[in-house]
């Protein structure tokens, strides 16, 4: 509950500081326009100067918040609405792309009481280990989607090489952020869960963000 707290501050912190930009930009075009018509009572300057500082102080206010909940260093933003990826350094974008989310589908089990939703977790996360080169432990989901019994916790069928791309960053909970060999289908909600990039962005955040950097995804 905490991690979602933070990120839906940070998002309305944003969020207000551009409406009240666009608040900022609406009073001075209307004073432009009083100004500029002759039959309309004009605006008292004092007033006007009043007004617009208490608007730039409240808007400095807001930045100071806001900057105050930007990490400073290298952290990963990600729409899963979208499906984009923003990796960021500060204030400073360092490069964003496609990616693909959880697909919501609901896979039911043998068990009529056990069942799976492919969904991408939202809130507040860390990098909590990486990996190179990882191999994929096969949850009891991938046999039961694939039609298959479920073997015991450590039979070797569960283990697979090469699935995971060249890289993995654990966030936690069995959620990964990883490569795939089905790149034509980056851009759609497509996962089990996962966050997936192509290979040379997940080399890219692999290589940015190092254990214990900041994950938001909304």
């Amino acid at each position: 509950m905490e991690k979602k707290t933070n990120i839906r501050k940070w998002v309305v912190l944003a969020t207000t500081m551009v409406l009240l930009l666009l608040v900022l930009v609406k009073i001075q075009t209307i004073m432009i326009s009083l100004t500029a018509q002759e039959d309309v009572v004009k605006v008292d300057k004092e007033t006007e100067a009043a007004l617009l500082t208490d608007m730039q102080n409240q808007l400095a206010v807001l930045d100071k918040k806001l900057s105050a909940n930007i990490p400073k260093n290298n952290y990963l933003v990600v729409n899963s609405t979208v499906n984009e990826f923003y990796l960021y350094k500060g204030t400073n974008l360092i490069k964003s792309d496609i990616c693909s989310t959880g697909s919501y589908i609901l896979l039911k089990g043998n068990d009529s009481k056990k069942q799976w939703m492919f969904k991408t977790p939202k809130g507040e996360f860390r990098i909590l280990n990486k990996t190179k080169d990882p191999v994929w432990k096969k949850p009891d989901w991938a046999f039961v989607e694939d039609g298959l019994p479920v073997p015991s916790p450590n039979h070797s069928s569960r283990f697979e090489y090469g699935v995971l791309g060249d890289y993995s960053l654990s966030i936690g909970d069995g959620y990964l952020i990883h490569g795939t060999l089905y790149q034509r289908f980056l851009g759609l909600p497509v996962t089990h869960g996962c966050i997936r990039l192509d290979d040379a962005n997940l080399e890219l955040v692999y290589k940015s963000l190092p254990i214990g950097s900041k994950v938001f995804i909304f």
